[in-house]
């Protein structure tokens, strides 16, 4: 779901077709990862994990201005993601990068797990995982968790009082 006309995190108002790439910047930091295409469009990660529920995508144009920003951890997102067709690359780029410390190898699988928070349709705190084969970094599948009343013991009780959705 894309976010209304006129957002931002932090700052000003960031408005597409007015705001431009310093803008973009000034108001929201400077992005986890960022990608330039061919012609010239760019595209900016803003992960709020590992506690937020939430990564934007601020998509630049080519002659520098937004375009639009997206919230991306969510069902429709996740559905574009393909078993034994996307790789790490193509995950990063549609749902941005994953808390690092959470990321985990399973050496009897050859996998490698990615996770991130998310808020689920009921508005509840869950956790998307994708699994990668550690070889070719090939998606092998995904998984949602939801958890229900209070977060499991690995959050810390800290961590219990930092979710919202």
């Amino acid at each position: 779901m894309a976010l209304s006309a006129c957002a931002s995190l932090t700052g000003p108002p960031l408005t597409p077709g007015v705001s431009t790439l310093a803008e973009v910047i000034a108001t929201m930091g400077k992005p986890a990862m960022n990608w330039r295409d061919p012609d010239g469009r760019e595209q900016l990660a803003y992960p709020q994990g590992p506690y937020g529920t939430q990564t934007y995508m601020a998509f630049i144009s080519a002659d520098g201005r937004l375009e639009r920003l997206e919230t991306v951890l969510d069902y429709p997102h996740f559905a574009r993601i393909v078993i034994d067709k996307s790789t790490q690359e193509d995950v990063l780029r549609l749902i941005g990068p994953p808390y690092a410390p959470w990321t985990t190898y399973y050496e009897g699988f050859n996998q490698i797990a990615w996770e991130w928070n998310y808020c689920d349709a009921w508005r509840e705190v869950a956790r998307f995982n994708v699994y990668f084969d550690a070889a070719t970094g090939i998606v092998r599948r995904t998984e949602q968790r939801v958890y229900r009343g209070d977060m499991p013991p690995l959050f810390g009780r800290r961590a219990r009082s930092s979710f919202s959705c």
